[in-house]
């Protein structure tokens, strides 16, 4: 039975490295440190809203549809995972700020919903 690769220590949390790689045929070995890709460091429900995405083509709408979340979870979904690989997120600029405003006056999104937006 194979496991999934675990990204981080369960001892200190700190990024884990592959040492060794077998071939499960010849079992030929090869050791070494090996470094995980970016997207093994995500969380299983990261990974999930990844392949959602994808499978979506990256239209937020069939994402919200699919996942039964709101726009803002969804942004804020993507822009978490955004983060987890290193990359740095746009910050918010007004005209985000009126956009999430007019959301709220319309009764697209909760007034909870707006706060955790304006917060990131």
């Amino acid at each position: 039975m194979a496991y999934p690769v675990i990204s981080n220590c369960p001892v200190c949390s700190k990024t884990m490295k592959v040492k060794k790689l077998q071939c499960s045929h010849c079992h030929t070995t090869v050791e070494n440190d090996f470094e995980l890709s970016k997207i093994s460091l995500l969380s299983q429900d990261q990974l999930h809203f990844v392949e959602t995405f994808l499978t979506c083509r990256g239209n937020i709408k069939e994402v919200e549809k699919e996942l039964g979340i709101s726009y803002p979870t969804v942004r804020g979904k993507l822009n978490d995972i955004i983060s987890s690989l290193g990359y740095e997120t746009p910050k918010k600029s007004d005209q985000d700020e009126k956009k999430i405003l007019a959301m709220l006056e319309n009764g697209e999104i909760t007034p909870e919903e707006a706060i955790k937006l304006l917060k990131e």
